[in-house]
């Protein structure tokens, strides 16, 4: 019996399984569900910036700048972006340091599993998270803030793209940051004090014209800064645009800065990335 080349291709591909989408799809999904089985994990992460919007609101609800927006409105876009930051670098940086400890990336990596489907279970897990917190904040925003949303698709066009780069370069950054701690019992402190300091420093917590313009360059380092100026272009109305530094949202340069952390943030980890503890080498 003679097999053809095309039959032997499909049987060769048959037996060679799922590929490394199929797999990352799947470990997705895992990931997705051990997520939501972490009911006190759940609970902080949806919880922690509406919680503080609802805090900065209250405190500020008064204030109305020369914009013609409330402080309040200001904080939902600031709130946003910090939501997307948290759900991607700090709980990628924690939860892989964390596993790293616990040696599950070592254990992972002898298995048949490709490298790359490891990663894409993370990537997925991060997307659902972010897509799932920025809604409720918007939610909450244009219900109770009043923050209106965009009616021209060019906004919700430029919301995808700096979602995507945003979260993109974030998700990297923290992928990266998680080979700094030593341990598990230092991964929160490693990973929480520089996000703390971007949130103070790049208009989360502290309304943009009211920084030290030192403090924001040095934000503008880092691509928080970048991802609230764009979501705040998206979600207020032009007349705000007097409160930024440069007096305009600069849609441009934020394009070029969030690719420039997806382009740095991937050759970071590259370089940096273990799959097995320092101490342990």
């Amino acid at each position: 019996m003679t097999t053809t080349a095309a039959g032997t291709r499909t049987e060769a591909a048959t037996s060679r399984g799922p590929g490394a989408w199929g797999l990352g799809l799947h470990q997705g999904a895992l990931e997705i569900t051990q997520f939501f089985r972490q009911r006190d994990q759940v609970v902080f992460t949806f919880a922690f910036p509406v919680v503080f919007l609802f805090l900065f609101a209250s405190i500020f609800r008064n204030d109305v700048h020369d914009a013609g927006i409330t402080t309040a409105q200001l904080y939902v876009p600031a709130m946003m972006a910090s939501g997307i930051m948290s759900t991607s670098f700090q709980s990628l940086g924690i939860s892989i340091a964390v596993e790293r400890d616990e040696k599950v990336l070592r254990r992972l990596r002898g298995t048949p599993m490709p490298p790359a489907a490891y990663f894409l279970g993370k990537i997925w897990l991060v997307l659902f998270t972010g897509l799932l917190e920025t809604a409720i904040l918007l939610l909450v925003g244009s219900t109770v803030y009043d923050v209106p949303l965009p009616s021209e698709a060019s906004r919700w066009f430029d919301f995808a793209w700096i979602f995507v780069l945003g979260l993109t370069g974030c998700a990297l950054l923290g992928i990266a940051i998680s080979s700094v701690p030593r341990s598990a019992r230092s991964a929160s402190s490693v990973v929480v004090l520089p996000f703390l300091v971007l949130q103070f420093i790049s208009g989360v917590y502290i309304p943009v014209d009211t920084i030290p313009d030192w403090m924001l360059n040095v934000g503008a380092l880092f691509p928080l800064k970048w991802l609230c100026q764009g979501l705040r272009g998206v979600f207020l109305p032009d007349s705000a645009r007097v409160l930024e530094q440069a007096g305009s949202w600069e849609f441009g340069r934020i394009a070029l800065v969030l690719a420039a952390w997806c382009v740095g943030g991937l050759a970071l980890c590259l370089l940096t990335f273990r799959w097995k503890d320092r101490r342990k080498e």
